[in-house]
């Protein structure tokens, strides 16, 4: 469940069923996926990874990400990978967190 608009942050989910893909969610973030809020995020994408299909997380809204923000993404990512029937992507990176990802050699993880 989303969180309430004007916190750090907040998302909305959409289903949808993708013609090669299936199950399609897409989960439209907002805000800062920091120490604080990292949590929210986790709980949100974890259940759905066992359902299979694919997750899309949409950053276009987001402004920042921490380093607890990233090791959640790659987390999920990893918990994602590991089940081996889903794909999980993120959509929209902002310059910054595209420059956070290569800094910290994980381009390659999310381009798979």
């Amino acid at each position: 469940m989303a969180t309430a608009p004007g916190t750090l942050f907040h998302f909305e989910i959409e289903r949808s069923q993708d013609q090669s893909d299936g199950a399609l969610t897409t989960i439209i973030c907002h805000g800062r996926v920091v120490s604080e809020t990292a949590s929210q995020l986790k709980e949100a994408v974890k259940p759905l990874i066992p359902l299979g299909g694919r997750i899309v997380l949409d950053l276009t809204d987001v402004s920042y990400v921490d380093s607890s923000g990233l090791g959640t993404l790659v987390g999920l990512k990893v918990s994602a990978l590991k089940e081996g029937y889903i794909k999980l992507e993120l959509l929209n990176l902002s310059p910054r967190v595209k420059e956070l990802l290569r800094l910290s050699n994980l381009t390659q993880l999310f381009s798979s």
